[in-house]
């Protein structure tokens, strides 16, 4: 007996597709965040903005002699920070080709991919810019203090004792907290991870384990407050190939207030294009944006250099 089965009629049964495409998993960008710098009074249009800032007058220590007149004293000249306005964005040419075809809606989709691949795109300029400041330190968890990235080996963690110096130095430089009296930090998970594991006097650990307050903090993967400096874990900041061995060195970024600068000439955003094509096969959409970012005060941004133990 001969059944009628799935194999005799091979050719009815098919695979089903779910229509719904989902998306890729995606760190919310946060680095264009920091750049709270921007032109108050700007003169007019350029290719660039150029901010200046006044130098204060040494302290005055000498008594004055009551029989003379003191000689007037020269203002310092402004120091100037200068940021290049670029013109940046990405475009997609979809066709109405694959508009018929495709099982699912293509333009929503292309529309939401291109609006993350701006935030996306902006925050990677914006970490890059930041790893132009020129104050840095490296995790002091090793037994030697590294000097360069290629001497970070996996030995080398973050350490509270480097958050507690970083403060330091930012408070030492007269840089404004951002929060309160709270410098603010990025840091990466898996460099957030050994804070997190430090134990001892004056870690983590030791300052929340009986605050009943931030009981729930390890649990929800807060790393909260510390040393005067509040952290927020991301993906986004900087993680480089260059360590010792091939290892990798993440970039902790500690700031305070106008540490990055921001001049913006048109405001990123997605644009529709035209259709001008003479068969109106071909429908553009994309993201454009002329700005430009700076480090604006070096005194108020620290980087701390270091490795994971679960890199």
């Amino acid at each position: 007996m001969a059944n009628t089965d799935t194999t005799a009629l091979a050719g009815l049964v098919k695979a089903a597709y779910d229509r719904y495409v989902e998306f890729e998993l995606r760190s919310q960008p946060l680095l264009r965040s920091l750049a709270d710098k921007r032109p108050v009074q700007q003169a007019m249009p350029g290719s660039s903005v150029v901010f200046s800032l006044y130098n204060d007058l040494a302290p005055t220590t000498a008594t004055l002699d009551e029989n003379v007149d003191p000689d007037a004293t020269a203002m310092p000249d402004v120091s100037t920070v200068s940021v290049t306005l670029n013109e940046r964005g990405r475009s997609v040419l979809r066709t109405r080709k694959l508009n018929e075809f495709a099982f699912a809606d293509v333009d929503p989709a292309v529309a939401d991919i291109i609006a993350y691949n701006m935030a996306d795109s902006l925050d990677v300029v914006v970490g890059n810019t930041l790893l132009g400041g020129t104050q840095l330190l490296y995790g002091s968890g090793g037994a030697t203090l590294p000097t360069a990235n290629g001497e970070v080996a996996a030995e080398d963690v973050i350490t509270a004792a480097d958050v507690r110096k970083v403060v330091a130095k930012l408070r030492t430089n007269n840089a404004v907290p951002r929060e309160g009296s709270l410098y603010t930090a990025m840091i990466h998970p898996e460099v957030a991870h050994d804070l997190r594991a430090e134990t001892g006097g004056g870690s983590f650990d030791d300052l929340n384990k009986y605050t009943e307050r931030n009981v729930d903090k390890p649990l929800n993967g807060i790393v909260g407050v510390l040393h005067g400096a509040v952290f927020i874990e991301t993906p986004r900041v900087p993680v480089t190939p260059d360590g010792a061995g091939a290892g990798k060195v993440y970039t902790t970024f500690i700031v305070g207030k106008q540490a990055l600068a921001e001049a913006v000439a048109v405001e990123p955003g997605v644009v529709i294009g035209p259709v001008v094509d003479s068969l109106m096969r071909y429908r553009s959409i994309g993201w454009y944006g002329l700005l430009g970012h700076s480090v604006y005060r070096d005194d108020a941004l620290y980087q701390i250099r270091s490795s994971s133990s679960i890199a």
